[in-house]
Order: C-alpha cells, then sequence, then structure tokens
C-alpha cells in the first residue's frame, strides 16, 4: 500500500505527458484485427474478409474502431503505467474500463498525434484508479481522429491519503459516461466466437506486451492460474460481434464505445456476446460460455442503423 508520507498528489496531477507519436501500417491493421478474432470462424466471411484483404479490388481494409486503443500504447509499453511519484506494482494493475469516441472512420495507415492528459485519480483504500485520456489526432492534417479515456485499477497503490476523506480528482463530471443496466428481455441478436489458447499472444503483437498475458509465473503472482486475455481483445471480440451482428459488417457506423472489464477470460474460451437494440445504442454484454460468467458489458452507439435491421 502507498505511504502517504512519500505520495504527493500534486506531483502527479501536475505531470504533462509529452506528445507521442504512433505511426502504423496497414499490415498492423490486419494484425489487430486478426488477434481480436477476425475470419477465425470463416477465412472468407462476408463481412470480416475487408479487415485483412483487399476484397473486390477495394483500395484500403477498413480498420476496426476499437484499434483506436492502441494509439496510446507506448503509455505502457511493458504494462507499466507512468504516474510520477506513485509507486505500485505493474503486475497487479488492471484494466478496468474502456471508453473510445470515433470522430472519423481510422485511415488504414497514418501517423497520430496523442495528447494524454490525467482526467482522473482516485484513492479507494486498497487500491489507486487512474483515469488517461488520449486525443488522437491525424499528424498531417490535425484532424481530430478519436478520444480515449482508460481506467486503470492499481491493487496495492490505495491508502495514500492524509485525511480521513478518500484523495479524489476528477477533470470530469462524474458519471459522463452513464452506467448500463442489462436488459431483463430476451436479446435481440447472441453471437458467440471461440478465442484460441494463442489469442493473448497473437494479440500482443499489437503491442501490449504486459507480460500477464503470456508468462505463467507472472499470472500466478497475480493471482491467475496462467495468463489471461487483454481485456482490449475480449473488448475488440464483443465490438466485431456487435458490426457483424447490428452493422451488417461496416465499422465506419460506430460512434461511440463504452466497456467495463468484470471479469478475466483465460484464452481458449467461448465468448457469448448478447446486445439489445435502443435506438441507436447497443447495449450489450459478454459471457465466458465454459464459466457461465459474465466479464464484460457495456454500450456501443452507432451514427445510424442498418437499413435491413
Amino acid at each position: 500500500m502507498a505511504n502517504s508520507s512519500e505520495f504527493n498528489a500534486e506531483l502527479l496531477l501536475s505531470h504533462k505527458y509529452p506528445e507521442r507519436i504512433f505511426t502504423y501500417t496497414e499490415r498492423d491493421a490486419v494484425i489487430y484485427a486478426l488477434g481480436v478474432g477476425a475470419c477465425g470462424r470463416s477465412a472468407v466471411d462476408v463481412d470480416e474478409l475487408k479487415l485483412v484483404y483487399h476484397e473486390n479490388g477495394q483500395q484500403f481494409v477498413k480498420v476496426l474502431p476499437t484499434f483506436s486503443a492502441l494509439f496510446s500504447l507506448k503509455l505502457m509499453p511493458t504494462g507499466a503505467l507512468e504516474l510520477p511519484g506513485l509507486e505500485y506494482d505493474p503486475r497487479l494493475l488492471l484494466h478496468g474500463q474502456q471508453y473510445i469516441e470515433i470522430y472519423k472512420p481510422l485511415p488504414s495507415n497514418g501517423s497520430i498525434r496523442n495528447e494524454v492528459s490525467l482526467a482522473g485519480f482516485h484513492d479507494k483504500g486498497k487500491a489507486a484508479i487512474a483515469e488517461i485520456e488520449t486525443r488522437s489526432y491525424e499528424k498531417e492534417s490535425g484532424e481530430l481522429l478519436c478520444m480515449n479515456r482508460m481506467t486503470a485499477f492499481l491493487r496495492g497503490a490505495g491508502g495514500f491519503s492524509k485525511s480521513s476523506q478518500p484523495f479524489s480528482y476528477s477533470n470530469y463530471p462524474k458519471n459522463q459516461v452513464p452506467a448500463v443496466k442489462i436488459p431483463k428481455t430476451q436479446p435481440f441478436k447472441v453471437f458467440e466466437d471461440s478465442t484460441q489458447p494463442s489469442q493473448a499472444l497473437l494479440y500482443r503483437l499489437s503491442g501490449d506486451y504486459n507480460p500477464l498475458h503470456s508468462d505463467p509465473m507472472v499470472a500466478k503472482v497475480a493471482g491467475f492460474s496462467r495468463p489471461i486475455l487483454h481485456g482490449l481483445c475480449t473488448l475488440g471480440f464483443s465490438v466485431r460481434a456487435i458490426i457483424k451482428c447490428i452493422c451488417r459488417g461496416d465499422p465506419d457506423m460506430v460512434k461511440s464505445i463504452s466497456g467495463r472489464f468484470l471479469l478475466h477470460v483465460y484464452p481458449g474460451e467461448t465468448l457469448i456476446t448478447e446486445m439489445w437494440l435502443d435506438s441507436t445504442r447497443v447495449i450489450y454484454q459478454a459471457k465466458v460460455k465454459e464459466r457461465n460468467r459474465t466479464v464484460l458489458s457495456g454500450f456501443v452507439d452507432l451514427n445510424r442503423l442498418a437499413s435491413s435491421l
């Protein structure tokens, strides 16, 4: 647990993250799509081939909106989050939530300028919660492409508050991203997809090399029986299911994404994504079939509905 006499919250809050450039190619976009299961059930999937191949003479592959979550990876090249003045064990870091806003379709390749800031920081007693926001611009045009807000749960890093009131700081009003209530009705759509035993090893090629997802000993220290799947990989699976089932395979229909990570997934397990349609919002939850446990929930807002729905 952090020592309050050694931790200076002002030092952390005043820290300015440098602008970071993320350059990627079409190959990176394809590796990412494969990492979140694209064409995993069929190599000629009519909805997903465009994500990995120039189908029917198309000039560029289409890019999944969740690919934008990679733009801030330089913050955590080995799984450690840059939080000056706070001591914590990066092996005990858990990804709590991810929120994404897409302002224009992501290009198949590009150089992205990222402005990173600390959006919130909270003492929860046995843990600390950090909210990191990344606003991503096309380097050449300066046009804003997307915004990501990641919430990290840092186990063992809390207890640094000097008063009886837990420390809490946020640049944003509470509940800006509304909590999701899963409907009691039958889902509008259900999509079942199997992850591969090597899924985390494939997904890590997109840049998240946290050994929690590949090293058995690190996973045991963190309390897991074996390496777990990246939370963002699970999110990619569910959003891809929504694009397939609700958007008729068109990733450009996605406006925003919210995901709350509830439980770990082991590579090789089967994910069942349940979807409910509420106007242009898709409420969803993902379950692990083998354990019958909910691992992810959230919503995806769409620009419009597919005409055939």
